[in-house]
């Protein structure tokens, strides 16, 4: 029965053991225990103020990255508008200069019929007089081989024919 109920002996030194082993650990553990619990409080602080700002960093992170993207998405869709506006200018440019240069070649080719249209007639008239008059001496020679008819056409005209 002695562990249930002390002697005063055995508490007293009991109680003297536990102050000095409190003692001992006051002046050499216990301040090295709460500095280390402190240092690791702080430090645990410390790891969670750094996850926050590297969260926030990394929002803003990935807005400006978002932001980053519309512009380049923005900048490609100018750029795509502007290549498609030169390409439509091109196509137009080719379209009116392949207008004009169809507007030249009719312009040339009616101008070519014209003037072999022209020069056709020409001829044509050049061979016409040439048969006219070839025809009328053949007439003629035909007609005025006799001397008497040569006399008689030559009368003929010269009555038509008033003096002043």
């Amino acid at each position: 029965m002695g562990l249930v109920l002390p002697e005063y002996g055995l508490l007293f030194w009991m109680v003297l053991t536990f102050g000095i082993v409190l003692f001992i650990l006051k002046k050499f553990a216990w301040k090295p225990i709460l500095s280390s619990l402190k240092e690791r409080e702080n430090s645990i602080e410390d790891a969670l103020e750094l996850a926050q700002k590297t969260r926030d960093e990394m929002a803003k992170l990935q807005a400006d990255n978002e932001k980053i993207l519309a512009e380049a998405r923005q900048q490609r869709e100018e750029l795509l508008k502007e290549a498609r506006d030169i390409r439509q200018k091109m196509i137009d440019e080719a379209k009116e200069k392949a207008a004009e240069e169809g507007d030249k070649m009719i312009a040339s080719a009616r101008q070519a019929f014209e003037n072999e249209k022209s020069t056709a007639i020409d001829e044509m008239k050049k061979s016409i007089v040439s048969m006219s008059v070839q025809i009328a001496e053949k007439i003629l020679k035909q007609h005025f081989e006799d001397p008497k008819k040569q006399q008689e056409f030559l009368d003929t005209y010269l009555k038509d024919i008033k003096l002043n």
